[in-house]
């Protein structure tokens, strides 16, 4: 069973499942969102710092920085599951926005996730 992220309950009140497809979205989701050294169990190299860049200049050379980082943690961590195809970083105002392109190595269907702080 795949639990759900962010943690939640179904209607009768069990651990919400997610199927597997939603389940490497939100991996991805959790990965990119987390700090490193913010998760006991997973270690301290575990996430990929896009939250602590959130009061950094928002500059060409930070997004080049926030690319580097956040392929090395996907290929770290969920290497496994997915291979990256293209990881777009946009920088907007205030806004960073992470594209992933990706395969899931279990089927071969390539799929993209945003996710935008």
């Amino acid at each position: 069973m795949n639990v759900r992220y962010p943690f939640g309950v179904d209607g009768r009140g069990h651990t919400a499942a997610a199927d597997d497809d939603a389940h490497v979205v939100e991996m991805i989701e959790q990965l990119l969102l987390t700090s490193p050294n913010e998760r006991v169990n997973r270690g301290p190299t575990f996430g990929s710092g896009v939250l602590q860049l959130v009061f950094a200049p928002n500059r060409t050379e930070l997004a080049a920085a926030l690319r580097a980082s956040v392929e090395a943690a996907l290929q770290q961590w969920l290497g496994d599951l997915i291979e990256v195809t293209d990881l777009r970083v946009e920088s907007e105002d205030a806004t960073v926005r992470l594209r992933v392109g990706y395969t899931l190595r279990r089927t071969g269907e390539t799929r993209e996730v945003t996710v935008a702080r």
